[in-house]
């Protein structure tokens, strides 16, 4: 039997025992954790040599990590939409973080919400029959509005709804379904502030922090709903904070990195967001607090005897932020050396760390470079689940999930319009990766070309000498841009000048 042979005969097998386990009534439960401004290279198995990140090694050292994958878009409510409608930007309602109100509780009023009847992950396992979660930030629309979380397919949840809110760590308040749950007292305090000069005691700092800690809280939400759905097929998503700006963290684990990365200076709020004594510690602690986070997550898997019967996957948004904040993604090496970061369609502000855990149906300790996105999640979801998928822009990854590099999807491209910063567009065709940037400015700018096998950190822009790949990408953004849901957003073929 031939190496080809060999490999379609062991995918027949592994999906063979999925399609067994849903035929004894033993449907995977699946957790996707979602991570917020996670740079590719802040966790150790993709490079991380300052950041301890032990629990999402673990995961890869169990599973498989994708070194080829990307967000939908490099902001927030543009990625998260594309994540749960498997929509690309070309397509989807939201392509980018459009306010409806403001910072203070007031003034709550969340991102431009999803539409009635868009169908989400939430819908899809709801279809599937599963009990389902949504916990932690959303920012697809507030509970007034028709992106509520509880119109999308989920039954529990728990969290912030306003992307604005969870600018602080410390809110006054998270929801629960439909209902306000107040947290430290119900006291509101501007995740924007900025220091004149360093205070003499670093005790002063103490008033950027609160006692309730959002993520210990979601964390121990998750627990339960994992407690509670532990007789039944369960599909929990958890879009953590971490470690999206403002810099804030326990003091214990801010304590490990002050000893282990030295003295520094103070980060003011110069750029936004919260002061912060030891910015880089800070930031460290963050990461590891979202790890212990995953490692809480994935001892209860264990207690609950739930482990073999549940795909965890971790990813994240978005790139690191570079240009707000105290977060200094130099000194970490947060994109692993890939050029860009958020806000920006370069590798750095695009490829997301991807590990898919299963034990027992996975083969561990995979690493493969095919090339997925997160809107392949709704087909390769409803190819677990065996349902017929509803009209997706992505593919079905189960197969190079469950077998490895060898199968490769058929897959000609992946597409990315960006309208904010300038407007962008990328396109990655094969080895070959576009870019077009400053759209807005000038409609007619030349697309940048690199060849990511040769050039990752795309460095040499080798355009000029392939006109035909060109032409390509034009044609391919004139099959894949609709026209969108705002006239801000529609950079590429404006009506109105």
């Amino acid at each position: 039997m031939n190496s080809a042979m060999k490999s379609k005969t062991s995918v027949f097998i592994m999906l063979n025992a999925c399609f067994a386990a849903f035929a004894q009534n033993q449907k995977p439960n699946v957790i996707l954790i979602y991570a917020d401004d996670l740079g590719y290279g802040e966790i150790g198995v993709n490079g991380q040599e300052k950041i301890l990140t032990p629990h999402i090694d673990q995961l890869a050292k169990e599973g498989v990590n994708f070194t080829q994958f990307y967000t939908s878009s490099p902001v927030s409510a543009a990625a998260r939409c594309g994540l749960l409608t498997g929509k690309h930007a070309g397509h989807a309602h939201i392509r980018g973080n459009y306010e409806m109100g403001d910072f203070p509780d007031h003034l709550e009023g969340g991102q431009m919400p999803l539409p009635e009847g868009a169908f989400t992950l939430g819908d899809l396992f709801k279809q599937g029959g599963y009990s389902t979660a949504a916990i932690g930030k959303w920012g697809l629309g507030i509970v007034n509005s028709s992106g509520n979380p509880n119109r999308h397919g989920f039954d529990l949840f728990f969290g912030y709804t306003d992307q604005k809110q969870a600018h602080n760590y410390y809110p006054s308040h998270l929801w629960r379904n439909s209902e306000k749950h107040t947290l430290n007292d119900g006291i509101y305090f501007s995740p924007h502030q900025q220091l004149d000069e360093a205070p003499a005691s670093d005790s002063f700092y103490d008033r950027f922090k609160g006692r309730d800690y959002a993520p210990d809280l979601m964390t121990e939400e998750a627990l339960s709903f994992l407690n509670d759905n532990r007789e039944k097929p369960f599909f929990l998503y958890l879009p953590y904070t971490i470690p999206h700006v403002s810099l804030q963290a326990p003091d214990s684990l801010i304590q490990i990195y002050v000893d282990l990365l030295g003295d520094e200076e103070p980060y003011l709020g110069e750029k936004k967001y919260l002061p912060a004594r030891y910015p880089n510690a800070t930031y460290a602690a963050m990461v590891t607090a979202l790890d212990n986070y995953v490692g809480m997550i994935r001892r209860r898997l264990d207690e609950l005897n739930l482990t073999e019967n549940t795909l965890i996957i971790f990813t994240s948004d978005n790139g690191p932020t570079n240009n707000m904040g105290g977060a200094n993604i130099q000194y970490f090496d947060s994109t692993a050396g890939l050029r860009g970061y958020k806000r920006q369609l370069y590798e750095g502000g695009i490829r997301m760390p991807f590990i898919a855990c299963w034990p027992g149906t996975i083969k561990e300790g995979r690493e493969s470079d095919v090339m997925g996105i997160q809107y392949d999640l709704m087909a390769t979801f409803a190819d677990l689940l065996g349902i017929s998928p509803p009209s997706t822009d992505g593919i079905s990854l189960l197969p190079a999930i469950l077998e490895g590099e060898e199968v490769r999807p058929p897959r000609e491209y992946l597409y990315f319009e960006f309208p904010e910063n300038g407007g962008q567009i990328a396109i990655r065709y094969n080895k070959w990766k576009g870019v077009r940037y400053g759209v807005k400015k000038d409609r007619n700018v030349a697309w940048e070309l690199y060849d990511l096998e040769a050039d990752e950190r795309e460095e040499h822009d080798i355009a000029i000498s392939h006109p035909a790949l060109i032409q390509r990408f034009n044609e391919i953004v004139r099959k894949e841009h609709w026209q969108p849901t705002l006239l801000e957003w529609e950079f590429i073929d404006p009506k109105i000048e």
